[in-house]
């Protein structure tokens, strides 16, 4: 398979969710993915020590674009969203936000959904900035 095509939607996913557990796993973390496409967060990871654990959401992207949250936002759930968002074949860049800046960040189309546009992301407050959430206790940055 030619690298450079276009992937199906459901493997830019798994990409997108192992990527953020193949990072995640470099910075020290236990890492365990949920069922796919379960409702409910991608991603639990704990701590070395097994006393502190976070839920992820992923949401992956083979281009930059707006993320769809359907038509409410109670879905917004876990600790940390994870936006993947392939570069090129080799590169992916991603952007680190709590639920709470996701809803904020959230406005209402003209049909009754919810999105997250990619200005409202795309910020330096969230590219690539892991120590946000994931440093362990003791550890240097």
């Amino acid at each position: 398979m030619k690298t450079s095509s276009k992937l199906p939607s459901q493997i830019v996913g798994n990409v997108g969710m192992y990527y953020v557990c193949f990072q995640l796993s470099k910075m020290g973390w236990n890492v365990m993915p949920t069922a796919r496409n379960a409702k409910g967060i991608d991603i639990v990871a704990y701590m070395p020590d097994g006393k502190g654990f976070l839920g992820v959401q992923v949401k992956s992207f083979s281009k930059r674009c707006p993320i769809p949250l359907g038509p409410s936002l109670d879905k917004v759930m876990g600790d940390v969203w994870c936006v993947v968002v392939r570069k090129t074949d080799k590169e992916y860049v991603t952007y680190l936000l709590s639920p709470e800046e996701v809803k904020k960040a959230a406005h209402l189309d003209g049909k009754g959904s919810w999105w997250v546009n990619p200005k409202e992301y795309d910020l330096p407050e969230y590219r690539e900035n892991w120590e946000r959430f994931f440093m362990i206790p003791g550890e240097k940055a």
